[in-house]
């Protein structure tokens, strides 16, 4: 298994938990649960597919993130009444999937040969779009756009600190796992203590 299948396989697994924790929140069926899960943990690798021209799509190349999304979603189906918070864990594991997520789109990106730029876009989007689709689909706030969230910044920074990383010289995983400690810690940071970027504030017109 090479590294970057490796790392969607992991982002998958956890946005198809988080998007099943979302289905049963909107109390949906079976297929419901299925659906958004698969929803949740392909999109954001399709869209960055997509973009790259990769052909075929990496879930159609290989079904494998499908049946590891079906699989994490019956398993929350018969499983989410034991978790106290559903949206407390769907937070925290959102998180996870978006650290592992950027860093699988800029692995995917830099092994097209990709310049550095698309590189960290293609990493946000892998980390962003998932999340998104799923919030948007179940008629939740999204996430990415919460007020006083570090969201798309924290993909933003942690794709931008692999390719740092690995522009200084490192090589293997150094750029990947830098990439991931980014992103989580600035997520878990507005998580926990409330980082944020300044808001847009109207200012009364002048007289």
């Amino acid at each position: 298994m090479t590294l970057t299948l490796a790392l969607d396989l992991a982002s998958v697994l956890v946005f198809a938990v988080t998007g099943a924790l979302v289905a049963a929140r909107a109390q949906l069926d079976p297929v419901g649960f299925v659906f958004i899960a698969c929803l949740t943990a392909v999109g954001g690798g399709t869209v960055r597919d997509l973009l790259l021209g990769r052909d075929p799509v990496f879930w159609i190349a290989d079904p494998t993130p499908l049946m590891v999304a079906g699989v994490a979603a019956m398993g929350i189906f018969f499983t989410h009444h034991l978790l106290a918070s559903r949206l407390r864990w769907i937070i925290w594991l959102d998180a996870v999937a978006l650290s592992i997520a950027v860093a699988a789109g800029v692995a995917v990106a830099h092994g097209l040969g990709q310049p550095i730029w698309v590189q960290v876009v293609m990493g946000v989007a892998t980390g962003c779009m998932g999340g998104l689709l799923r919030d948007v689909v179940c008629n939740e706030v999204p996430l990415v756009l919460t007020t006083g969230e570090l969201y798309v910044t924290a993909a933003l920074a942690g794709g931008t600190a692999a390719v740092a990383v690995r522009e200084m010289g490192a090589a293997g995983l150094s750029p990947l796992l830098a990439c991931v400690a980014v992103t989580f810690l600035l997520r878990a940071g507005s998580i926990r203590y409330g980082w944020a970027l300044p808001s847009f504030r109207p200012r009364p017109p002048r007289r």
